[in-house]
């Protein structure tokens, strides 16, 4: 497994695997503690594992978390999709970058997603299921949910969108999310 930085947002990581295939399939390791502390992060730091099932065009974001954040590992761990990350650290040099990525089970790379940026994604496969690891409990008073189709992030989602959660679908824009940010 190796690390592979992330250079559109400061901090983010791409962990590629390495798969042994043959005639039955494949096999891989997916988290691994030292390469993950290779680039100075503590794997211990993470707490909870997450999966999320989603069809063909579901798109799930873009959250983030008040307060301290939330990072997390994500992996597309069956199908495909479509991996977005907003950089929203106002101190750090990529703010309000945003990169995109495809995330397949063919592959199991994982990214790691640091705290204060959002996150959303788009299943592009029949199934895809996403499993994510966070560093903290999950508290729904922090949860913060941007416009998914903010003309200012100019988000070019590849497929229509089938459905999605009625909190993503009312969701404010970026310039009203970091507007409360500040009051």
């Amino acid at each position: 497994m190796k690390a592979i930085e992330v250079p559109a947002i400061v901090g983010a990581y791409l962990f590629e695997p390495t798969p042994y295939a043959d005639e039955r399939g494949f096999f891989c390791r997916t988290f691994d503690a030292d390469v993950v502390r290779s680039v100075g992060l503590d794997p211990s730091i993470f707490v909870q594992d997450s999966v999320s099932r989603s069809v063909q065009g579901v798109l799930r974001g873009l959250h983030l978390r008040s307060g301290a954040g939330e990072a997390k590992l994500v992996r597309c761990s069956y199908g495909r999709i479509f991996d977005v990350v907003v950089d929203l650290r106002t101190d750090s040099p990529t703010y309000r970058n945003v990169a995109f990525f495809e995330l397949s089970g063919d592959t199991q790379v994982t990214l790691y997603i640091p705290a204060g940026c959002a996150h959303g994604f788009q299943a592009l496969t029949e199934i895809a299921d996403t499993s994510y690891r966070i560093d903290r409990p999950h508290d729904p008073a922090e949860d913060v949910t941007i416009a998914f189709d903010d003309p200012e992030l100019a988000i070019d989602w590849p497929l229509p969108v089938t459905s999605m959660s009625q909190r993503d679908r009312e969701a404010p824009s970026l310039a009203e999310v970091l507007k409360q940010k500040e009051s």
